[in-house]
């Protein structure tokens, strides 16, 4: 092989997003708003998805336009870092913007994950450094290499986490109690491997713990839920890019982008319309951009609402 020397590019830099949070915060909607953002409306995210088919709750792009549709990749019985390199792979063969793993967590805790791997060894009686080197050897190339050196743009892991128990001395008496401190459920390293990783709360706010590059810090560190905008800024950044603001909607574009949703009769009419802002919609600022949707949204209410009824 030879080698070249070359100036350095931010564009070169791929992303690698950690995200955890207790159940029910809210990380797969995120990430998938993140890797809408960053992928761009037409863009194609697909999800390696572990949970049984929750990851696919926000998968109708009627329901849920701003998430606009993505593709799974589903695991099932064996997590085993092998295994997870194998649904890696089989995604990037398919050329995906975007891929989000929903969950990581499967792969350290889950049945023929790490501990699982450790503990057969225990079973067959293997003592010592033994038991582990195999299993943390799999994690290592299996897993954690496949997805950072992956040639997919961006990668969002999500991680389950808990607040664990921890001994505490009161008056003299030793005693547990809860954590303050949200540990994910996944090798102890692995977010030190992540460009930027934090946690989601239950207002479903990113608190950001990590960030490589100062210039990201303002993408990622206002204490905000992570949105369609947050990808789009850090698609940005990765390219290296600076793109020119958007503008406020001006009257008359407002008023015939309602018209036409008011017209349409049916879902489906009104997704294609949907389809046709988002085409457009970089020219308008984000105050515009929110308000379009929030229309967009209540009107396909409405009109499921019609059709249900």
């Amino acid at each position: 092989m030879t080698y070249q020397v070359r100036p350095a590019s931010r564009s070169q830099a791929k992303p690698l997003i950690g995200i955890y949070s207790e159940s029910g915060c809210g990380k797969t909607y995120s990430a998938l708003l993140l890797a809408r953002g960053y992928a761009g409306p037409d863009g194609r995210i697909i999800m390696i998805e572990t949970e049984s088919g929750r990851g696919e709750a926000y998968a109708d792009p009627i329901e849920y336009p701003e998430i606009g549709g993505y593709d799974v990749i589903s695991m099932r019985d064996n997590f085993s870092p092998a295994e997870y390199g194998k649904a890696i792979t089989a995604a990037e063969q398919a050329k995906p913007d975007a891929l989000v793993i929903d969950s990581a967590s499967h792969e350290w805790e889950g049945a023929g994950g790490v501990l699982a791997m450790a503990a057969a060894n225990q079973a067959a009686n293997k003592k010592g450094p033994i038991v582990w080197q195999q299993p943390k050897l799999s994690h290592q190339r299996e897993f954690m290499l496949r997805f950072m050196q992956t040639s997919i743009p961006l990668v969002i892991l999500n991680v389950r986490a808990k607040y664990p128990m921890k001994q505490t001395v009161v008056n003299g008496k030793k005693d547990w109690a809860r954590s303050e401190i949200l540990e994910p459920k996944q090798a102890d390293d692995i977010l030190f491997e992540m460009f930027v990783h934090g946690w989601i709360d239950e207002q479903h706010r990113f608190h950001m713990t990590k960030c490589t590059a100062k210039a990201l810090e303002p993408v990622f560190g206002n204490k905000q839920p992570l949105s369609v905008a947050t990808g789009q800024k850090l698609q940005e950044w990765a390219s290296g890019e600076k793109k020119e603001p958007g503008k406020p909607i001006a009257d008359a574009d407002w008023q015939s982008w309602t018209k036409r949703m008011d017209e349409a009769g049916t879902p489906e009419n009104l997704k294609e319309i949907g389809g046709q802002i988002s085409a457009v919609s970089s020219a308008y600022d984000q105050p515009s951009k929110e308000k379009l949707n929030a229309y967009y949204s209540d009107r396909m209410q409405t009109l499921k609402g019609a059709q249900n009824g």
